[in-house]
C-alpha cells in the first residue's frame, strides 16, 4: 500500500468510526441487530442516559419531600413507643451524666479563656437540643478539651490584634454561632458524607497534640507558677514552667494530689471492675470520681480561705459565679466580628465535626444501632447556634460523658433533658459553693482527662506496620503542633494526606495481565480423574479436583504470587491490562504511556513506510526502521487490546481523550491491520454512553457493512422459563464454549431457524442478551472480553487477513474488509 492510500484508508477509518454520523451510525447498528437475531433470535439495545434525565432525577417526588422531612426529626419515630421503662433508664442515666459534666464543663470553660459558668451554660443547650435531631442515644453533647482549646486560642488572637475591642464571651458566642449555621447547614443538604474525606491519622496527630498543648497550658496553674504565658507555643510554655518552678505555691500541693488521687481511683475502680464484673457499683465509682474530687477540694478549699478576704485565699479560687442563665440573650451580630472569626471556622468546624461522628459511630457499632451523619450535623449544628442565646460558646461530642452515659445504661436520647435538669440545678443553687473550687483542682481534672486523648505508642507501632508514611504524617503534625500551633498542624497533616492520596492515584501504573489454567483441590471430596469423571472414595484423605478454568493475573511476579508458576500472554499480539484504580485526569498520561510504551516493545510494525512524509514527521518520532523491524521479526502484530475496567467508574474528558489519542496511535503503528479494544466490566451507564460516543464498543471497521475479523459472540441469560429441549442444548452448548468456530456458528444459526419455525409453541426465547447488541466489545466481565479478543485474534490469523509479505498489502486490504 503506498503512503497516500495509507492516509487516505486512515482518514477514512477515523471518520467511520470517530466522527460517524447518525446516519452510518444507524445503519451500523441496524447490521448489528441483523447479527444478533440471526445468532441468537434476540436483539436488545440499552438506552443511554441523557442529560434531562439527570436534572429530573434532581427533582424530588413528593414522597421523597415527605421521606426528608419525616427524617428530618427522627425523635418522632421513638417519641410514640416511649414507655416507663425507658423513662427509669433514662433518669438514672441522665442524673449520673449531669453529676460527670458540671466540674469537667466548669473546667474545660477555663481552657475557652471564660469564667467556669459559660461551660454550664453550653453543656445545657447541647442536653437540652440534642435529642430532637440526634440519631445516638449514647453520645452527649457539650463543651470537650479540645474545642474550648481552639476557642481560647481565636480569643487570644482577636484580643491581640484588636485589644480592648471586643469581649471574650461575644468573640465565643460569634465563633459558635457561625459554626452552627455552618453545621446546620451541611446536615439539611445532607452532606455527611464530606467527614469520609478527612482521614484518621491527621485527626488523631491533631488530638494528640492538642492532648500536650492543654497539659502545657495547665501545668503553670497546677505548680502555682504565676508570669507563664500559655499562650506561647506549647515548647516554649514548657520551658517557661520548668524555669519558674522554684516560684511554686501551695497550689501545687492541690493540682498534684488531685492528679495523683484521680489516677489512684480509676485505677482501682478498673480493677475492681475485672475481679467483680456483676457488680456495677464500681463503674458508677469509677465515673463519678471528678465529682468527688472536685467537693473534696471544694471543701478543703472552703475550710481554708473562709475566714480570708476576697483576693488573699491561700491559693487561687474561681472566685464569684453569677447566679442563673445570667449571660442569655441574643448574641451580637457583629459582621466585623463575624469577619475575624470566620477565618477560625475550617479547623474548628473539621474538629468538630470528626469529633462528634467518630465518638457516634464507636458507640453504635458498639450497641448494633447506625447512626445519620448528616443527622448528627443538624443536631450539632442547632446546638451550637442556639449556645451563643443562654450564653455558651462551641459544643460537640464528649467522649468521657458519653462513655458515662453509655454505661448508665442509657435508653433514648432523652437522657439529657435529666442532665439538663442537673446543670439548671447547679446554676441556681451551688453557685456560692463554686465559689472556693481551687483553680488547681480543676487544672489537674483537666490534665487527667486529656492524657487519655493521646495516642498509645501500640497504636503507633501498627501503624509502622499498617502504613509507614503515614506514621510520619502524624509525627509530622505532632512536632509542627509542639512548636507553631494547633492550625498550622492540622492543616500540614490533611495537606499532606492528600497530597499522599493523589501522589498515589497519579503514579500507581495498571499491570497487563496473562493467562493460567487453574482448578481447585478440595480434601474429602470425590476425586476426578484427568477425563473430568468423577470416582467415590470412602477415604477422608482422598482430593477432589475442581473444574478446570482459565484466570488473569499479572505477568509480573507481584501480589505475593508464587514465581515458579509461568504466566503466559493470553494470545500473541492480544495485551490484557487491568487499572489499579480509577482512570482519570489525575493518572490517565501514566497509564497511556505505560500502555504506549509496553505494547510497542512486544510487538513489531508490519509495514516500513508508514505514509507520513519526512517534511510532515515531528521532529521527536524517529521513521521506521528496516533493521529494527527485521530485528523484531519474531515478535508478533498488534491484534487486540482488552481494557479491564471494573476499578473504573466514570471517566472523564481528560482520559477519554487520552484513550482516542491512544487509539489513533496505534492504529498507525499497526496498520494495515484493524485493532480491536474489548471492554471488561463498564457497568456505569454514563461510561458507557462516553466510550461509546467515541467510538469504542464496535467492532473495528472501514465500512458500515464490513466488521472485519469480528466473530459475533453473545452473553445471554440461558435459565428461562419455558424453553424447549432445543433451547436447553444451545444453552449447553455455548456453556462449553465450543472452539470450532465453523461449526459452532452452523449449529446456532440452525437452531436459531429452528425456533423461528416453533415461535408460536414457545412462551419466552432461550437465549436473551445481557448487554446491548450494538455495542459487543462491552463485555460484562474479563473472562468474555479476553475469549473475545483472542477468538477474533485467531481468526484473524486463520483467515489470513494481515501477513508478513508487503507485497501483499493489496490482498491484505481486500481480506481485511470481508464480513464473515
Amino acid at each position: 500500500m503506498s503512503g497516500s492510500k495509507l492516509k487516505s484508508y486512515l482518514n477514512k477509518k477515523a471518520t467511520t468510526v470517530f466522527g460517524a454520523s447518525s446516519d452510518q451510525r444507524r445503519k451500523q447498528t441496524a447490521s448489528l441487530e441483523k447479527i444478533a437475531r440471526e445468532t441468537i433470535n434476540q436483539t436488545y439495545c440499552e438506552d443511554d442516559p441523557s442529560v434531562a434525565e439527570w436534572f429530573q432525577g434532581l427533582v424530588p417526588s413528593s414522597a421523597g419531600v415527605a421521606e426528608y422531612v419525616h427524617d428530618l426529626f427522627p425523635a418522632a419515630q421513638w417519641l410514640r413507643r416511649y414507655n416507663l421503662h425507658w423513662l427509669a433508664g433514662d433518669v438514672v442515666a441522665g442524673l449520673t451524666v449531669g453529676l460527670v459534666v458540671v466540674p469537667q464543663a466548669m473546667a474545660y470553660a477555663l481552657l475557652a479563656r471564660l469564667t467556669p459558668a459559660f461551660g454550664l451554660y453550653t453543656t445545657f443547650t447541647g442536653a437540652c437540643i440534642y435529642w430532637i435531631f440526634g440519631t445516638s442515644r449514647d453520645i452527649v453533647i457539650g463543651t470537650t478539651a479540645v474545642g474550648s482549646l481552639l476557642v481560647g486560642g481565636v480569643i487570644s488572637k482577636i484580643e491581640a490584634e484588636h485589644p480592648g475591642t471586643y469581649k471574650p464571651e461575644e468573640v465565643a458566642h460569634a465563633l459558635s454561632f457561625l459554626a452552627g449555621v455552618v453545621l446546620f447547614a451541611l446536615g439539611v443538604l445532607r452532606l455527611g458524607w464530606l467527614i469520609e474525606l478527612i482521614p484518621y491519622v491527621p485527626i488523631s496527630a491533631f488530638v494528640t497534640s492538642a492532648a500536650i498543648t492543654i497539659i502545657s497550658t495547665q501545668l503553670p496553674t497546677v505548680f502555682g507558677v504565676t508570669g507563664v504565658n500559655s499562650r506561647e507555643a506549647p515548647y516554649k510554655v514548657y520551658v517557661n514552667t520548668l524555669k519558674g518552678l522554684p516560684r511554686t505555691k501551695l497550689d501545687a500541693a492541690i493540682g498534684i494530689s488531685s492528679i495523683v488521687l484521680l489516677h489512684a481511683i480509676r485505677s482501682a475502680c478498673t480493677r475492681m471492675e475485672v475481679r467483680q464484673p456483676e457488680r456495677k457499683v464500681w463503674t458508677y465509682l469509677n465515673s463519678l470520681r471528678l465529682s468527688f474530687v472536685i467537693m473534696l477540694y471544694t471543701l478543703v478549699s472552703f475550710l481554708v480561705n473562709r475566714g480570708e478576704p476576697t483576693g488573699k485565699e491561700k491559693f487561687r479560687v474561681v472566685g464569684h459565679i453569677d447566679k442563673g442563665f445570667s449571660h442569655a440573650g441574643p448574641p451580637s451580630m457583629d459582621k466585623e466580628l463575624f469577619g475575624l472569626v470566620a477565618s477560625e471556622l475550617p479547623a474548628i468546624i473539621m474538629i468538630l465535626i470528626v469529633e462528634h461522628i467518630a465518638i457516634a459511630k464507636s458507640f453504635g457499632r458498639m450497641k448494633g444501632y447506625t447512626i445519620n451523619s448528616s443527622q448528627e450535623m443538624i443536631a450539632q449544628g442547632a446546638s451550637n447556634m442556639l449556645s451563643p442565646f443562654v450564653g455558651g460558646y462551641v459544643c460537640t461530642g464528649s467522649f468521657g460523658a458519653s462513655a458515662v452515659l453509655s454505661k448508665a445504661a442509657v435508653r433514648t436520647p432523652l437522657a439529657g433533658l435529666f442532665s439538663a435538669l442537673v446543670l439548671v440545678l447547679a446554676l441556681y443553687a451551688l453557685t456560692p459553693v463554686f465559689y472556693y473550687i481551687p483553680n488547681a483542682a480543676l487544672s489537674g481534672l483537666i490534665i487527667h482527662c486529656t492524657f487519655n486523648l493521646m495516642t498509645p505508642p501500640k497504636s503507633l507501632l501498627k501503624w509502622w506496620h499498617f502504613s509507614p508514611f503515614e506514621l510520619l504524617i502524624w509525627v509530622s503534625g505532632v512536632v509542627v503542633a509542639f512548636f507553631t500551633n494547633l492550625e498550622s498542624a492540622i492543616y500540614v497533616t490533611v495537606g499532606l494526606s492528600f497530597a499522599m492520596l493523589l501522589v498515589r492515584m497519579a503514579r500507581n501504573p495498571g499491570n497487563f495481565r496473562g493467562a493460567v489454567g487453574v482448578t481447585r483441590i478440595v480434601r474429602g471430596s470425590p476425586s476426578q480423574n484427568a477425563s473430568g469423571s468423577s470416582t467415590s472414595s470412602a477415604s477422608p484423605t482422598k482430593t477432589g479436583l475442581g473444574e478446570r478454568r482459565q484466570v488473569f493475573i499479572p505477568l509480573d511476579v507481584i501480589g505475593g504470587r508464587n514465581p515458579d508458576v509461568k504466566v503466559e500472554p493470553s494470545y500473541p499480539g492480544v495485551f490484557i491490562y487491568r487499572f489499579a484504580e480509577n482512570f482519570n485526569y489525575i493518572n490517565q498520561a501514566r497509564h497511556i504511556d505505560h500502555l504506549t510504551t509496553y505494547i510497542k516493545s512486544h510487538t513489531r510494525q508490519t509495514k516500513l513506510d508508514d505514509g507520513i512524509k519526512p517534511a510532515d514527521r515531528l521532529w521527536c518520532e524517529a521513521p521506521p526502521s528496516k533493521k529494527l523491524i527485521e530485528k523484531r521479526s519474531d515478535l508478533p502484530i498488534l491484534k487486540a487490546i482488552v481494557l479491564d475496567f471494573s476499578t473504573v467508574n466514570f471517566i472523564d474528558v481528560t482520559s477519554l481523550q487520552g484513550l482516542i489519542d491512544l487509539h489513533d496511535a496505534l492504529d498507525r503503528y499497526a496498520a494495515p491491520a484493524l485493532v480491536e479494544w474489548h471492554f471488561a466490566g463498564v457497568h456505569n451507564s454514563w461510561t458507557r454512553r462516553a466510550l461509546a460516543f467515541a467510538g469504542f464498543g464496535f467492532p473495528a471497521v472501514n465500512s458500515v457493512n464490513g466488521f472485519g475479523n469480528w466473530c459475533p459472540a453473545y452473553t445471554v441469560a440461558t435459565s428461562l422459563a419455558g424453553a424447549t429441549e432445543d433451547d436447553q442444548r444451545d444453552a449447553q452448548l455455548l456453556r462449553r464454549g465450543v472452539q470450532a468456530l465453523d461449526t459452532e456458528m452452523r449449529t446456532v444459526n440452525a437452531n436459531a431457524n429452528h425456533r423461528e419455525d416453533n415461535a408460536a409453541s414457545s412462551e419466552k426465547p432461550a437465549f436473551t442478551p445481557l448487554y446491548s447488541v450494538d455495542r459487543p466489545f462491552f463485555h460484562i466481565d474479563l473472562h468474555d472480553a479476553v475469549d473475545a479478543a483472542v477468538r477474533d485474534a485467531k481468526n484473524l490469523d486463520e483467515l489470513g487477513h494481515v501477513k508478513d509479505n508487503a507485497a501483499d498489502a493489496g490482498t491484505r486490504e481486500s481480506g481485511r474488509t470481508s464480513p464473515l
